[in-house]
């Protein structure tokens, strides 16, 4: 205890001047240690200097309403070159920001490799892909659940996703650099009842995108799932009001997602900054998720 009085007297009789000077040292001896740490040649991260996105170029499936528009819409925000890819492009045909539109069928793989060729003739590069495209199909029970609305959810909701992925995978590894990120759903991993197709779609893409993390870190490109609850788009069209009451009850906020709150998380997770961070769901669920 006198040894402790001793010290706290000898520091008040300093002064705060040489106080504060050793403060100061210590300070700059801890960054020249950290400084030192990581400029090592043992530790190979190669990270973008900022996470500044100006110049990059995206595309953007289902670009031309709902999710598509308002992520296309928030990465334009960030100085990003949005080419959207959409089978009815109508809405945003006429739209000069964008910097190429294309009328597609995500069904064709041959209309997809084409598409992909004329965006990276627009660009240069591709930097960014956002899966977003989906459909949601019937509600129903599965016995009474139509073999043509499973084979066409499939289609669009997962196959297309692979498709789109594969055409711009090696562009991106001959770049060294990427972000790939694909829209989820809470149904991919909590399951809903009557819609067993989108259930099983939305989790093939998460364990699509799981694997896909794995194939590609060592190339500097990250695959992520966003996985929101519902949100008000035109898909609530396809559901019932007892679906859309019984997922609202769920959500802890007791309200449903909006676009652009999916919009903030898909620009942030297709950004350098997200650079540490891959074969992850980001969920915008309003507290419902529970995994």
């Amino acid at each position: 205890m006198h040894h402790r009085n001793d010290c706290t007297q000898k520091k008040a009789a300093l002064g705060p001047e040489l106080r504060h000077g050793w403060r100061m040292q210590a300070r700059v001896h801890c960054v020249l240690f950290l400084e030192n740490v990581f400029s090592t040649s043992d530790i190979a991260v190669n990270l973008p200097p900022t996470a500044n996105m100006t110049g990059q170029a995206v595309i953007v499936t289902g670009a031309a309403r709902g999710f598509g528009l308002a992520i296309s819409s928030r990465l334009m925000e960030c100085g990003v070159r949005v080419i959207g890819w959409d089978r009815d492009p109508s809405p945003i045909a006429g739209d000069d920001r964008f910097l190429h539109v294309e009328k597609i069928e995500f069904t064709s793989a041959d209309a997809v490799y084409a598409a992909t060729e004329s965006a990276l003739a627009t660009a240069g590069q591709i930097d960014i892909l956002i899966n977003n495209a989906g459909i949601h199909g019937p509600q129903v029970p599965v016995e009474d659940y139509p073999l043509e609305n499973w084979q066409q959810v499939i289609a669009v909701d997962l196959t297309a996703v692979f498709v789109c992925t594969q055409a711009i995978v090696p562009h991106m590894k001959q770049g060294g650099y990427g972000r790939i990120v694909t829209i989820a759903s809470q149904a991919g991993k909590e399951g809903l009842a009557n819609t067993s197709t989108y259930n099983a779609a939305k989790a093939g893409v998460i364990g699509f995108m799981k694997g896909l993390s794995k194939e590609l870190a060592s190339f500097g490109i990250t695959a992520n799932c966003i996985t929101p609850s519902l949100v008000e788009t035109d898909l609530l069209k396809e559901m019932s009001d007892d679906h859309i009451t019984g997922i609202r009850a769920k959500t802890l906020m007791g309200r449903l997602c909006t676009v652009n709150e999916v919009a903030g998380m898909v620009a942030w997770v297709a950004s350098p900054a997200c650079s540490y961070s891959t074969g992850t769901c980001f969920d915008v669920s309003g507290g419902r998720a529970q995994f």
